[in-house]
């Protein structure tokens, strides 16, 4: 397997758990209108579907729906304005990020969420220093389309088939096949460890520890076959 010169992940149920904010907001749209709030065990795996996972768990509508969309842009205004306050890392990302650091590999972000969401969020918890942040609108295309992933690369300079990208959803998977890029789903993200079985990522890990084990093992099989 390719050793990467740089990891590209997503960032709501990969790097971060946003999940207790994002269900906040849209359980603040239920309680105003005089509806017990949706229980949080329903609304964490769609977390990483955003406005139309959490809209769609706790109110039962579609984007096709009538009164989707006034819900989708009350939810954005409710979130944005209490995106940090339960939002962290999840356990171990902070020692994956210091492995790769070490290491001398390059890494960003790259997300669907929009950029009046995520610059904000980004330096609240701790990762300003990203080599890159690519938004779900700062290409014309959001993932699964691979622009995003292009243009993740492109900002760090790195060729695209250099690059890892790790997710926990399938678009994500779909994202990183089309930019020729070796595919990483985390099983400790909000899909959980049985659905991401049958993406054909070409790595399943179960922790960051475990990620950042397989890029050194990974890293190690290419300096061998250099020196055979």
């Amino acid at each position: 397997m390719q050793a990467p010169r740089a990891i590209l992940f997503d960032l709501d149920g990969t790097l971060a758990d946003t999940a207790p904010d994002l269900a906040a907001a849209v359980n603040h749209l239920r309680m105003v209108r005089g509806m017990e709030p949706t229980p949080y065990a329903i609304l964490r795996p769609t977390a990483s579907a955003g406005a139309r996972g959490m809209i769609g768990a706790a109110f039962g509508l579609t984007p096709a729906d009538e009164g989707y969309e006034t819900l989708r842009l009350e939810w954005f205004d409710r979130y944005q304005s209490a995106m940090a306050v339960h939002s962290s890392l999840f356990d171990g990302v902070p020692e994956l990020i210091e492995g790769l650091n070490a290491a001398g590999i390059a890494w960003g972000v790259v997300t669907n969420k929009p950029a009046r969401f995520t610059d904000p969020l980004i330096p609240q918890i701790g990762l300003a220093h990203a080599g890159c942040v690519v938004s779900g609108d700062t290409t014309p295309h959001s993932k699964p389309h691979p622009a995003p992933l292009f243009e993740g690369a492109q900002r760090l300079g790195i060729a695209p088939e250099q690059c890892w990208y790790v997710g926990d959803d399938l678009r994500d998977i779909e994202a990183g096949r089309a930019a020729g890029m070796v595919t990483v789903a985390c099983a400790w993200g909000y899909c959980g460890a049985e659905e991401p079985l049958g993406w054909g990522a070409d790595y399943l890990v179960a922790t960051p520890h475990d990620l950042l084990r397989a890029i050194q093992a990974a890293t190690a099989a290419q300096m061998n076959a250099l020196v055979a």
